[in-house]
Formats: structure tokens, C-alpha cells, sequence
């Protein structure tokens, strides 16, 4: 068969840079593909703390001019994953998060950061590198929405282009004036059928435009965003490219994400070992100052802390996890308000909840393995990684039924679903877990059916050569 070489685009790769799921899948994806025979290299930019992993990449080409300052282009490889980097300093050397100041405001020139890293990929997939042509630019998010742009306007031969949406919130919108900057034709491209978005130019219009292919990243999402709520200003174009768009499901590395190896967790388990999540659940209560109670329902939130993650209508429902004997172990970081809210409340009540502000990946998996359900209100969620993490932990989630939270848990198999999305229809759905928890032989049927599903990259992979091999052979004269 055919080999396929893929160019993936994205602005955050795990476990090099994470700030969200993007991350997560960008570091999946290429590994599971490989079994496959599809060769991925993926291209990011040249942060602080890339540099530092691929000490060692080599430098491929140089410019002494790339959008206002010198610039590498590097190849390099780390944890399996097949690299290319493009090192330049004045666009990506600053501290913290990859788009936000230490103020937490967009860095000003985001536009032409992320301008930079489409560019590259689109002279990569016109062949800037001999030894590694790709067949696909694969494109992941607003950050990498100019490469099939770039692909389109530069006209001539091309390789195909997938654009792949993690969240519809996230457009990439800027003055109609960077085009020009960039290095887009404004004339050709400042239109409905081009990078036009309501007076501006968005980023993620410009990949969805005029991408070959759009994925994104669960089949229920992938319906919502066609409508005018869920498309969030592009529901109309979405309509007009139903027949390109689909909804593959994510998956997780279940080589990170499991139990019985996981060097975060107290005390390792299987599904056959399942008594054994006791002693993490007293790790998790010992280490947030949860009152040691076994007979707790203790539930787990990680989550960015936000409106769309739901987590307002928690605060809501509090009285029912406080009166039902709940307890919450919460870990985030988001709105400032929703930050004070938690703590607040843990001060309160100390011993029944607690809340740590930030991120911390071994508390993460701790709380999965600890918890006895996983709580994901989300208003919207385009597939949701914690879900699946929680199924192959057996903690049980409880979840909105929107987006890939409804075709990833079920009620009454894998765990509780609500909806519509509000807090009375979310503390009904914590009184059904909290009546189930309390008979022994049905919680652990939901664990073990959990813990059954098959939450890996191996069948979605399958998807992604598909879309790969239909969208070469469309191509070919």
C-alpha cells in the first residue's frame, strides 16, 4: 500500500507544551498513526522550553530575515514524536503560556506569530524539504489556519490539506491590515469565499474555507457547530462544506493514561484489582485535607474554570453535593472569578471540598485514580479527554450530554448524562450517582463496563488514514 506522509500543524504538542487538549492529540495522533504506515512529522513553534528538549535537532535552513528578525528551521525528535521546529526568537522566545502575557492579555503580535508557523508549512508542503514532502498538511486549530491559505493563494501544485477544529470559541480574529504583513493577497483573499470574517480576518474561517478536508474531533460536535449556536458566527459556512466535514473522535495514550503502570497514582490497579482504588482514594482525601471518609462520594473536577466548561452551574448545585455527604476535589485555573468562588468555598467548607488553582499532571491522574466519579458539566465540549481518562481509571463520570461527552459516556452503561445544560438538571444527575454510589454491586458494574471501553487512538487512527488515502486519491489527475 501506499505510504502516506503527513505534515501536521499545531501550536502545542504533549508532553513538550500543553496548555489543553490540542496538546494532548497533537501528541497522540502521530504515534497512533504509525502503525498505520503514515509518517507524520509535525511542526510547532520554537518556545522557550522546545528549545531546551531538542537541544540537539538540526538546522535544516536558515533566514536572516523571517518575519521581522533571523529564523531556524529545525528537525529534531522527542518521545517518539518526529519534529519540526521553527526557532524565532523575537516571535517565540517569551516565558509562560504559549499566547498570553503573564498579565493574561493575547500577545499583541499573535497574528503574525501564528502567520509564521502557517507560512513555513505551506513552503514545507511545496517541497522546502526534499527528503520529506508531504502528501496532507494536516492543519490543528485557529493557530495553524493560514497553512491551507497559504497553499491556496501561492497557487500551482499542492499537497492536500485537512483542517481539524478543537473548539469553535477560539477563531483567531484580527485588523484586515495583516494580510498585508503576512504575506496574503488582500485583494484575492478579503472576501466571504476567502479570510473576511465580519469585517476582520479570522484564522480559523480561512482554514475551514478552504481546506479540502475538515475534521473535527467528535461525530456530535461536529453536527452542533452546523447549527447557528454551535457554529458561533461559521455555522452557515460549516452548512455549505457539510459534505467535507466529519467528526472523528479523540482518544487518549493509554500508555500515559494507565492504571496498573501510572508512576503518579499511590497505589496501581487493574480492573481485576479494583478494590486497590481505595487506598488512592485515601491518598487523594490525605493529600487535598479531605476528611478520610470512604463512604464519601468523592467527586474530581479538572478543568479549565470557565462558562463553557459549566463550572458556575457546580457552585450552583453545591447544596446537593454538600447535603448528599459529596465531597469535590477540584484542579484549575481560568476565570478569576470562578478561582475566588472555589476557594472561597473550600475555606468554608474545609474537609468536603477543595479546590487547587493551576495545573499539576501527577494531581491529575491522582484525582482520576482517586475520585469515585469525574464531573464535566460542559455547556459545550467538543470531545472532552478527562471522560475518557475517567473511564479507563474507573472513576464515573457525570457529564452534560453535549458534543463528544454524548457519544463517549452513556447512561444507565458507563455512567450519568444530563440535558439540557443547567444546574437543577445537573444536581438531579449528582442525586442519581449519588443514590447508585451507595449500592456496591451497581457502582462497580459501571466501573467495569468503563474500564471495558475502549478509549485508545487505535480505531480513531483508522479514521484519519481513511480521510488521508480518500483525500490523495481525489487528487490524483
Amino acid at each position: 500500500m501506499t505510504p502516506v506522509r503527513v505534515l501536521a500543524v499545531a501550536s502545542e504538542v504533549y508532553p513538550i507544551v500543553k496548555t489543553g487538549g490540542l496538546a494532548d492529540v497533537a501528541g497522540a495522533l502521530p504515534i497512533a498513526l504509525k502503525a498505520h504506515g503514515v509518517e507524520m512529522r509535525t511542526l510547532m513553534p520554537g518556545y522557550p522550553d522546545v528549545m531546551r528538549l531538542l537541544g540537539g535537532a538540526d538546522e535544516i535552513r536558515r533566514w536572516p530575515d523571517y518575519f521581522g528578525g533571523p529564523g531556524r528551521l529545525l528537525a529534531g525528535s522527542h518521545g517518539g514524536l518526529d519534529l519540526f521546529v521553527l526557532d524565532v526568537p523575537h516571535l517565540y522566545a517569551r516565558p509562560g503560556n504559549p499566547y498570553v502575557t503573564t498579565e493574561g492579555f493575547d500577545w499583541p503580535d499573535n497574528g503574525v506569530r501564528f502567520a509564521a508557523l502557517s507560512r513555513v508549512a505551506a513552503d514545507i508542503g511545496h517541497g522546502l524539504i526534499p527528503a520529506f514532502v508531504p502528501d496532507i498538511v494536516h492543519a490543528h486549530d485557529w493557530q495553524a489556519g493560514l497553512a491551507p491559505a497559504y497553499l491556496h493563494y501561492d497557487g500551482g501544485a499542492r499537497p492536500g490539506t485537512v483542517m481539524t477544529i478543537h473548539n469553535m470559541a477560539y477563531q483567531g480574529k484580527f485588523a484586515p491590515q495583516l494580510a498585508d504583513a503576512i504575506g496574503l493577497p488582500l485583494d484575492a483573499s478579503f472576501d466571504v469565499h476567502g479570510l473576511e470574517y465580519f469585517g476582520g480576518i479570522s484564522f480559523l474561517k480561512a482554514g475551514l474555507q478552504l481546506a479540502d478536508r475538515i475534521t473535527t474531533v467528535s461525530p456530535t460536535y461536529a453536527r452542533e457547530i452546523q447549527s447557528d449556536e454551535g457554529g458561533m458566527g461559521l455555522g452557515g459556512l460549516l452548512r455549505e462544506r457539510a459534505d467535507v466535514l466529519s467528526g472523528i473522535l479523540n482518544g487518549i495514550d493509554i500508555s500515559v493514561w494507565n492504571p496498573q503502570t501510572d508512576p503518579h497514582i499511590a497505589y496501581r490497579f487493574s480492573a481485576e484489582e479494583l478494590s486497590f482504588r481505595s487506598a488512592n482514594k485515601a491518598a487523594l482525601q490525605q493529600r487535598l485535607g479531605l476528611d478520610p471518609r470512604p463512604d464519601a462520594l468523592l467527586l474530581g473536577v479538572i478543568s479549565r474554570l470557565s462558562w463553557q466548561k459549566g463550572l458556575d452551574l457546580l457552585l450552583e448545585a453545591m447544596p446537593i453535593v454538600l447535603g448528599e455527604g459529596m465531597q469535590l476535589a477540584l484542579l484549575g485555573s481560568g476565570d478569576a472569578d470562578l478561582q475566588d468562588r472555589y476557594q472561597r468555598a473550600a475555606r468554608v467548607d474545609q474537609g468536603r471540598i477543595a479546590a487547587v488553582i493551576g495545573y499539576d499532571e501527577a494531581l491529575a491522574h491522582l484525582i482520576q485514580a482517586g475520585s469515585d466519579a469525574l464531573l464535566v458539566p460542559s455547556r459545550f465540549e467538543p470531545c472532552g479527554l478527562t471522560q475518557l481518562c475517567a473511564l479507563r481509571y474507573g472513576a464515573v463520570p457525570i457529564v452534560s450530554r453535549v458534543g463528544g461527552l454524548a457519544d463517549t459516556v452513556s447512561e444507565p452503561a458507563t455512567g450519568f448524562t444530563f440535558g439540557p445544560v443547567s444546574s437543577e438538571n445537573l444536581s438531579a444527575a449528582l442525586r442519581r450517582a449519588s443514590f447508585a454510589f451507595h449500592d456496591k454491586a451497581a457502582w462497580r458494574q459501571l466501573q467495569l463496563t468503563g474500564l471495558a471501553t475502549d478509549v485508545s487512538w487505535r480505531h480513531r487512527a483508522g479514521e484519519y488514514v481513511a480521510l488521508y488515502r480518500s483525500l490523495m486519491a481525489s487528487r490524483r489527475p
